[in-house]
């Protein structure tokens, strides 16, 4: 009876280490191990497009966003009642919860500066056309997002669109885009930086 005493008291013991170890140290390793996640998932600017990607965990919305920061498309080259202006966009991409596997949709954001403010897209000129390799892609209305004048008249629109739909774009070789009557076409680094963006999730 002693014995068996003896031993209960030893593993209530243990058990009491084993439980106090887990609430410091495997809490401790469960965070470090979230913050190695967060950390590998940030790199440095890519030289070869030019692009800057960022990933981020919104705690908020429960998800994680890999973005491509605002890169300049175009200045001048720009067909229809938008002359003399800078188009620049930003993407991303939104996977639910702390994981890069599943992408649950992208959104993309047109930033159009010009000098002059009756060059901005009302209301009836901010459906979003793309064509992919000679795809067409009818992506509908555009949001808009921001408008503000200072040296230039800045106006920011943005459209949601389906995972699958954003590899069509990427894949492609040739991308032009079509607001309204503004249209432009991406350059080779855009798309570079576009592939390197999808290049960090699983898909």
């Amino acid at each position: 009876m002693k014995l068996t005493t003896k031993t209960l008291c030893c593993c209530l013991v243990l058990s009491a280490t084993v439980i106090g170890w887990w609430q410091t140290e495997g809490r401790g390793l469960a965070q470090a191990s979230s913050n190695s996640f967060a950390r590998s998932m940030d790199k440095s600017q890519d030289p070869d497009h030019g692009g800057k990607i960022e990933s981020r965990y919104d705690g908020f919305n429960h998800e994680t966003i890999v973005t491509l920061n605002k890169m300049r498309i175009t200045c001048g080259s720009v067909k229809g009642n938008f002359k003399d202006a800078c188009v620049s966009f930003v993407a991303a991409l939104h996977c639910p919860g702390i994981q890069l596997d599943y992408v649950r949709y992208a959104r993309l954001q047109l930033i159009f500066q010009t000098k002059d403010w009756d060059q901005r897209h009302p209301l009836n000129q901010r459906q979003l056309s793309v064509v992919a390799d000679g795809e067409t892609l009818k992506l509908g209305q555009m949001k808009l997002v921001s408008q503000s004048v200072d040296t230039l008249m800045t106006e920011e629109l943005e459209v949601t669109m389906p995972y699958a739909v954003f590899t069509k774009i990427v894949r492609a070789q040739v991308v032009e885009m079509k607001v309204g009557n503004t249209e432009f076409e991406l350059r080779q680094q855009n798309l570079a930086a576009l592939r390197d963006l999808n290049n960090r999730v699983k898909f």
